[in-house]
C-alpha cells in the first residue's frame, strides 16, 4: 500500500473479483489499464456503500461522483474565477487562495506543486454545484479530521457571491467500539476490520441507528456493543421499544377481555400525578420533533422519547387502567393509546422499527 494510502481487507476482495471477471487482462499496469481497475474500484465501493445504506433504511437521492467535477470543467472554473478577482495566485510551483483578503489569517494551497488538488478546491467547486441546483438549504456532515477546512471553503464559497449563511455544517466526532471495556477493531466473525455491516449483524439496525444518534455530534461517541446487544431496560432502544409493546399489549388484553375502546372519553378523571406528567410530556411532542429538525440535532427527540417513556412506564405501574370505573378504564386508554401514537411516530422519524410485541 501506498504510504498515505488507506489500507483495508476490501482491497483484496476488489482485487479477487476484478481477477475473476477479467484475468490478467490489465497486469501490462499501464494508463488505460490503471484507469480501466480504477473504475472497478469505484463501481465496487459505491455498490457496496448503496447496499449499507439500504440496510440502514437510508436514501440517497443522488451519488455525485467528484471526478464529475473534473470532467465538467467545474473546478478549472473556481480557479479562473477566483484568479479573475484577484483571490488566487502561484507561488512555488502551488496554486494559493487567498484567504487572508478573505478575513482569514492564513492563505491556503488548493493546488500543490504536483498538479494534485487539495480537498479545498473540489469542495468549493461542489458547494456552487449544490447552490446552482437551487437548494436552500445545505447541510454538511462532515469528521472532525475535516473541521480545519471548514472555514476555509466556506470563505471561498462566500468569495463566489454564495450566500454561506444557508450552509449548516454539522461536525461528528470519532466513534470507538467497545465491548467489556476494551476497543474492538476486529470483527470476531470475519477476522478483518470491523466495518458497519459487522455492527448491524451483531446488533440490528434499530440498534445502530439510535446509537448513533443519541448523543450530541459533537460528543466522542463510545459505541458499547455489550449494551447493543442486551435484551433489558439498560438498553435504550429496548427501553422505547418495550414501552410501545406493552401499551400494545394492553390492548390485546382489553380485546380479549371484550372490552370496547371508546373514542370520546372524560379526560377531567385524569388527575393522578402520573398522568398529569405523561399528559404534559405528550404536549411536548411537536415542538420537540420541531426543534430537533431545525437544529439538526436528532439527540433532542432520542431524549424526549426516553422521558416519554419513563412517564409512561410510572402510569403503568400507579395508575391501573382494566378493572376500575367504566369512565376512568376509557380515559385512561385513551391516555395509554395517544402515548402509543408519539412513541411509534417518534421512533418512526428516527427511521427505528416500533414492534407490537417482544
Amino acid at each position: 500500500f501506498p504510504e498515505h494510502g488507506y489500507p483495508g481487507d476490501y482491497i483484496y476482495e476488489i482485487a479477487d473479483e476484478l481477477i475473476d471477471k477479467v484475468g490478467e487482462l490489465y497486469i501490462s499496469g499501464s494508463e488505460a489499464d490503471l484507469r480501466n481497475i480504477r473504475k472497478f474500484g469505484e463501481e465496487w465501493c459505491f455498490k457496496e456503500i448503496k447496499k449499507t445504506l439500504f440496510r440502514m433504511g437510508i436514501h440517497q437521492d443522488v451519488f455525485y461522483n467528484e471526478s464529475t467535477l473534473y470532467e465538467e470543467g467545474k473546478v478549472e472554473k473556481v480557479i479562473q474565477d477566483f484568479m479573475q478577482k484577484g483571490l488566487a495566485y502561484e507561488k512555488d510551483g502551488a496554486m494559493w487562495l487567498a484567504l487572508s483578503k478573505m478575513g482569514l489569517n492564513d492563505d491556503r494551497v488548493i493546488v500543490k506543486s504536483t498538479g494534485e488538488p487539495t480537498y479545498r478546491l473540489p469542495d468549493i467547486a461542489y458547494h456552487r454545484e449544490k447552490f446552482e441546483r437551487g437548494f436552500d438549504l445545505i447541510v454538511d456532515v462532515f469528521g472532525s479530521d475535516h473541521i480545519a477546512t471548514v472555514p476555509d471553503v466556506l470563505a471561498g464559497v462566500e468569495a463566489l457571491g454564495y450566500d454561506k449563511s444557508k450552509i449548516r455544517v454539522i461536525i461528528y466526532q470519532f466513534i470507538t467500539l467497545t465491548e467489556n471495556g476494551e476497543q474492538v477493531k476486529m470483527s470476531k466473525r470475519t477476522g478483518k476490520s470491523y466495518t458497519l455491516d459487522d455492527l448491524l449483524d451483531e446488533v440490528g439496525n434499530d440498534v445502530a441507528r439510535y446509537f448513533f444518534i443519541m448523543r450530541n455530534s459533537t460528543t466522542h461517541l463510545e459505541f458499547d456493543l455489550g449494551l447493543a446487544k442486551e435484551q433489558s431496560d439498560k438498553n435504550p432502544v429496548f427501553y422505547l421499544q418495550y414501552a410501545h409493546a406493552r401499551i400494545c399489549s394492553i390492548f390485546d388484553n382489553a380485546k380479549e377481555k371484550g372490552i370496547s375502546i371508546k373514542e370520546h372519553v372524560n379526560y377531567d378523571l385524569l388527575k393522578e400525578n402520573q398522568e398529569i406528567n405523561l399528559i404534559k410530556e405528550l404536549m411536548r411532542f411537536t415542538d420537540v420533533v420541531k426543534s430537533a429538525a431545525l437544529a439538526c440535532e436528532p439527540q433532542i427527540l432520542c431524549e424526549y422519547l426516553h422521558i416519554l417513556a419513563s412517564a409512561f412506564h410510572s402510569f403503568y405501574h400507579d395508575c391501573r387502567i382494566i378493572g376500575v370505573e367504566e369512565e376512568l378504564m376509557q380515559a385512561r386508554f385513551k391516555l395509554a393509546e395517544v402515548t402509543r401514537t408519539a412513541l411509534k411516530n417518534g421512533l418512526t422519524i428516527l427511521g427505528i422499527s416500533a414492534p407490537e410485541r417482544m
